[in-house]
């Protein structure tokens, strides 16, 4: 059907009639009015209905040879390309048995032969006013839902400008850059990509999960916010009591994070993402890290992720306490945490697509001109 249409233009009739006296009375009383298509019999009917531009409504005799119209409209009706084609019934036949097999099998109505012209015309000009409404409103609809499909990725670009933004803040604290968060929340998803063929995480790690790890990686290190300069900042080691304050970075991100969650009276898998991350992304497989000394599975997935992702970007970037440890050091280091800091998993899947965080860290790579970061 011509779902986009003028108003101005005609719409179109196709009249299936194996008789040409029927043909061409009905020719006359709606060709002034309409564009007049003609099928002889069923095949053509079906064809015709089939092609483009489609008729808007289909006038169908019910007596012709080989295929009669009920199975005409049968086939009509049983073809996605037809289906929603309005037919209208000219038949002789007039019993209630007739009329209630041509309703059932789909027709809009049911006119008897000898055809009145004013009763044709009225009841043509009625379902073709139905079509032309009905076009109106799918039309209507495709704006509305083209409209909110924009309008919906406007706010997902701004929502991710705003969770980057929140991201930059802490970095910057930390005198890090925005190079940081894309290196790690690339590794994060190259990851998650190869382990989601594995039975232990294709549960947690779908296509869905894996955007929204991606998106939710950058805040790990937000909770930084809340940590001292004279801490945050120290150039050199820490000591005890000093590293027990940086150890709180990771509550107050999760604080953080439940606060919005608190203002929305709901969390959601973003949410549940980003609050993992960033409270236990410092977590070790052993249960030697921090906050919980949680170990093995009870350390979320999302968090085991960021640690390998945390960790590689630390060793190959360049701090004012140490050097920056070329890909292969960062490598060998990372080997020697297998089972202990790392997930084993995890971590074997990280060896065997290093050369994958190589080529990110190298396309996110920091300017040699920056002095070094704390």
């Amino acid at each position: 059907m011509n779902s986009l249409q003028d108003p101005d233009t005609k719409q179109v009739v196709l009249i299936v009639d194996d008789t040409p006296d029927n043909i061409t009375l009905l020719s006359a009383l709606l060709k002034d009015t309409y564009k007049i298509k003609i099928a002889t019999n069923g095949v053509k009917a079906l064809h015709i209905a089939s092609s483009q531009p489609s008729p808007d409504l289909i006038l169908l005799d019910v007596m012709m040879p080989e295929m009669d119209g009920y199975e005409t409209c049968r086939r009509l009706k049983a073809n996605s390309v037809t289906a929603d084609i309005p037919i209208i019934f000219l038949t002789a036949k007039s019993q209630v048995s007739d009329e209630e097999m041509g309703l059932t099998l789909g027709a809009v109505d049911y006119i008897s032969k000898p055809v009145s012209p004013p009763i044709v015309l009225a009841r043509v000009a009625t379902q073709l006013h139905l079509v032309r409404a009905r076009n109106l409103l799918q039309d209507q609809n495709k704006h509305l839902e083209s409209l909110v499909q924009d309008r919906t990725r406007k706010l997902a670009k701004m929502q991710d400008a705003i969770i980057m933004a929140m991201a930059s803040l802490a970095e910057t604290r930390d005198n890090e850059t925005g190079n940081h968060i894309r290196r790690t929340q690339n590794y994060v998803a190259a990851l998650a990509r190869q382990l989601r063929h594995m039975p232990r995480f294709a549960t947690e790690l779908t296509e869905e999960n894996i955007e929204l790890l991606y998106k939710s990686a950058p805040l790990h290190d937000i909770g930084k916010v809340g940590i001292p300069d004279n801490i945050l900042l120290k150039p050199g080691k820490l000591d005890v009591e000093e590293f027990e304050i940086m150890k709180k970075h990771t509550t107050y991100g999760r604080e953080t994070i439940l606060s919005v969650e608190r203002y929305l009276g709901e969390s959601n898998e973003f949410l549940r993402f980003a609050r993992e991350i960033t409270y236990s992304h410092q977590e070790k497989w052993d249960g030697s890290g921090y906050p919980e000394n949680l170990s093995g599975d009870a350390i979320p997935i999302s968090a085991r992720l960021m640690a390998v992702a945390d960790v590689y970007d630390a060793l190959i970037s360049k701090r004012v306490y140490k050097p920056a440890f070329s890909h292969q050091e960062a490598i060998d280091i990372m080997r020697k945490g297998r089972g202990s800091h790392f997930d084993p998993d995890i971590l074997d899947v990280f060896m065997r697509i290093s050369d994958e965080f190589n080529e990110i860290a190298q396309r996110f790579k920091e300017n040699d001109d920056e002095p070094p970061k704390y």
